[in-house]
């Protein structure tokens, strides 16, 4: 009667879970199996750093030449020139905006003779400046001659100082002419002023003989 054989074979499974056994053993005892991927993946994101902060370094150094290419290109003059057109135009506008506001000599620090006069000595050839005071003179010939008038006298010294400068820079005789007469009224204006303050203290003076004379 032939024996019967069992249906698991329990040395083949045996053998089976030694074998798993010690492959488990070697994946923990050689760290290279374990970790290969993780150190490629380190190397490569290693690299990928190191390409980016090269690239940056090398558009820094670029962007250093073109700067001290660009300004060592510029002459000092240049420089010079460019930053008389800004004030030239900043002046301008102003002395437009001091026209558009009848502001001719006065007031003082914002006027157009004071902004033009600015110009010119910047750039005495300015075509706006000088057509602009030119066509101006007049007006404001008889803005100094009324503050003349109201006894506004230091004012009026410095209104007229204003279009003596013009007047010097264009040579005109005509202008030169004006400036002169409206100079003579300004001074008889200043000997009347000077008259009267002599009669007025010559009052009190008198006033006060009269008094302690009683």
């Amino acid at each position: 009667m032939a024996t019967c054989q069992p249906y698991i074979d329990s040395q083949h499974w045996m053998d089976r879970l030694i074998c798993c056994q010690e492959h488990f053993a070697m994946q923990r005892t050689n760290p290279k199996s374990v970790n290969a991927m993780s150190r490629l993946f380190a190397r490569t994101h290693r690299k990928y750093i190191l390409l980016a902060l090269a690239l940056v370094a090398v558009s820094a150094l670029l962007g250093l030449g073109l700067w001290h290419f660009h300004t060592s290109t510029i002459a000092p003059g240049d420089g010079a020139a460019v930053g008389n057109s800004s004030g030239i135009g900043v002046l301008s506008g102003l002395a437009e905006t001091a026209f558009r506001d009848h502001h001719l000599v006065a007031p003082e620090g914002s006027n157009l003779y004071e902004f033009y006069l600015s110009v010119l000595a910047l750039d005495p050839h300015n075509k706006q400046a000088l057509e602009r005071l030119h066509a101006s003179f007049e007006p404001a010939c008889r803005v100094v001659e009324l503050t003349i008038a109201k006894g506004d006298l230091d004012e009026a010294e410095r209104e007229l100082r204003l279009l003596r400068d013009y007047g010097t820079q264009q040579d005109a005789e005509s202008d030169s002419y004006k400036v002169s007469l409206l100079g003579s009224y300004l001074y008889a204006q200043r000997s009347v002023v000077t008259r009267k303050h002599e009669a007025e203290a010559l009052q009190i003076q008198e006033r006060q003989s009269a008094s302690s004379s009683h």
